[in-house]
């Protein structure tokens, strides 16, 4: 028997409308047809206001890259191509974000009391591209590699002197001889997996197919490389890898095109043939901001310090510190940054790269002739007939005359020449000489043989200044080519590098930062800024704090460009 379900009422309704004329019917069926759109807009929309999109898998990224890969291998990168590709393919013990170290592979680490013991315990579930497991031999074996000297490795240096000792296939130790707060830096390097590697010896190690096919544990892999007719490289094209330990990458794949200047990858970046490029100069980006709305210019400060270092032994003028004083006044730093650096980047007057520590001091005033001029008439220098300031004494008159070196490329040549007319304008006589970068590295900084040289400091992320301006760095092949000699200063820079505590770091470089400030043995003008030019489509980037190329990239597996809508609550 067939049991029928009825609506309480049901017969009344019924007979209410076929009372209904025709009319009465057509307006009563379009009053139920909006109350029943009504009730699916409104049931939307309630169900739209529980909603929100999250990344999800998909998409792909083109970019462009001027530069061939060497060696797409940690131990052996010494370009920036090279360090690029590794920075995707590899991962370490431990990583940046945001300008910060954290873990990466490491689960966990641990320094000793005496800040010479490091100790590492690895994640459970690290594995490289080939489905084999990351463990501590491989960890050895990599450090292994760097510090064979026959291998040459770019991070030798970083490594010398560190015992590594593993503890289990989990656990690794570092040990070194003296206490080096920077150190735990040297974690990021890429590992690689002994498995593939053991059986070269270093002949062979540098010559290995694995340095352009590389195998790692990082967030993409390698899945083809586009050669041309001549064997080169054209495209590398990488997959996102479903096995990474970490988040993995949202976006399915990338697709990394290789040129060989940055003209050709400017072409295919306006042709459309590329997505993205990265590195590329200020000029190049006021154009793309110009004509390409449909991409992102994103920026960040170098910590890299471009200025004049003076070499008083070499131009006894310069051993005054009014005439340093006055000429550091005198500067119009903004010149630079708006003339050489089209606005990306930023003015300076310290030798500590700008957000690395919350400075105290106060900004030492530029750009003012006329506080300069009186700086040096009352320490005695009056214009001679040609313009020019000189002092006279009892035995012999001095003039401000010296002359500034640099490279031989347009960025630092062009600023040569402002510096030379800033000075001019207070009655300076400058000479500008300019050296091809070899030439200048081996025959005139080597040999300390300038007056005043314009050049640039790569700091880095780890605000260790020893080698610019210790005074046992003066002579080469150390760095401090201010020739800078301070007792104090020396003595600040080496508890900079042994403390373990931040607070206390921070207060001696701020102690530093303003003896050096006092003395001026330099001027610093500019940073320039990390120009990357991104699509609309990639959300995602947290793009703060760049030290190399590579950089870009650390954070590549949070970027995304496919979204999905899901509730709230089951959003994670």
């Amino acid at each position: 028997m067939k049991k029928e379900f009825r609506i309480k009422g049901g017969d009344k309704i019924l007979l209410i409308l076929k009372q209904f004329s025709a009319t009465e019917k057509s307006i009563f069926a379009l009053l139920v047809l909006i109350m029943i759109f009504t009730s699916l807009l409104l049931a939307n929309k309630v169900n739209r206001s529980f909603l929100i999109s999250i990344p999800t898998y998909g998409g792909t990224l083109s970019e462009g890259i001027v530069g061939l890969p060497r060696s797409i291998n940690p131990v052996l990168a010494f370009t920036d191509t090279d360090r690029d590709l590794s920075e995707i393919v590899y991962s370490g013990l431990m990583k940046y974000e945001q300008g910060k170290l954290v873990t990466d592979i490491a689960q966990k680490y641990s320094v000793s009391d005496d800040g010479l013991i490091y100790t590492f315990l690895l994640k459970n579930n690290v594995r490289f591209h080939d489905g084999t497991q990351l463990t501590a031999d491989d960890i050895e074996f990599t450090i292994q590699k760097i510090q064979d000297s026959t291998i040459k490795s770019p991070k030798r240096a970083d490594w010398a002197n560190v015992t590594v000792k593993k503890i289990s296939p989990i656990e690794i130790q570092f040990i070194l001889k003296q206490p080096y707060s920077p150190f735990i830096s040297n974690a990021t390097i890429g590992i690689l997996p002994k498995h593939i590697w053991k059986n070269l010896d270093a002949d062979k190690f540098v010559f290995s197919q694995f340095n352009t096919e590389p195998i790692g544990s990082g967030p993409y892999k390698l899945s083809n490389i586009k050669k041309a007719s001549d064997g080169i490289p054209e495209k590398y094209s990488f997959v996102s890898f479903d096995k990474y330990y970490n988040k993995v990458a949202n976006i399915k794949s990338l697709e990394i095109f290789l040129y060989s200047n940055e003209k050709l990858a400017i072409d295919a970046f306006e042709n459309g043939d590329i997505e993205s490029i990265a590195g590329i100069s200020a000029q190049e980006a006021v154009k793309i901001a110009s004509t390409s709305p449909d991409s992102n210019i994103l920026t960040a400060p170098l910590p890299r310090i471009f200025g004049i270092f003076f070499n008083q032994s070499n131009a006894v003028v310069l051993s005054n510190q009014k005439v340093r004083l006055a000429l550091n006044t005198a500067l119009d730093k903004d010149r630079f940054v708006n003339e050489l650096l089209y606005g990306y980047g930023l003015k300076i007057d310290s030798p500590i790269p700008s957000g690395l520590i919350n400075s105290s001091s106060s900004p030492i005033q530029n750009n003012n002739k006329s506080l300069a001029i009186e700086i040096l008439t009352k320490d005695g220098w009056v214009k001679n007939a040609d313009g020019i300031m000189e002092k006279k004494d009892k035995k012999s008159t001095q003039t401000l005359e010296f002359s500034i070196t640099t490279a031989d490329t347009p960025e630092l040549k062009k600023a040569a020449e402002i510096a030379k007319s800033e000075w001019e304008s207070i009655g300076a006589k400058i000479t500008v000489k300019v050296f091809e970068y070899g030439d200048l590295s081996q025959n005139i900084i080597k040999t300390r043989k300038y007056d005043a040289l314009l050049f640039g400091e790569f700091v880095g992320k780890d605000l260790d200044l020893y080698a610019f301006w210790h005074s046992s760095q003066r002579n080469s092949p150390g760095l401090n080519v201010a020739m800078y000699v301070n007792s104090k200063t020396d003595k600040l820079l080496e508890t900079a590098r042994e403390t373990l505590d931040s607070l206390i770091e921070e207060k001696t470089y701020k102690d530093f930062e303003k003896i050096i400030k006092d003395e001026i043995p330099a001027v610093f003008i500019y940073s320039p800024d990390y120009i990357y030019v991104v699509p609309e489509k990639i959300k995602g980037i947290k793009f703060e704090k760049i030290t190399n190329s590579s950089d870009r990239w650390y954070d590549i597996n949070k970027w995304y460009i496919e979204t999905d809508e899901v509730w709230k609550i089951f959003a994670k």
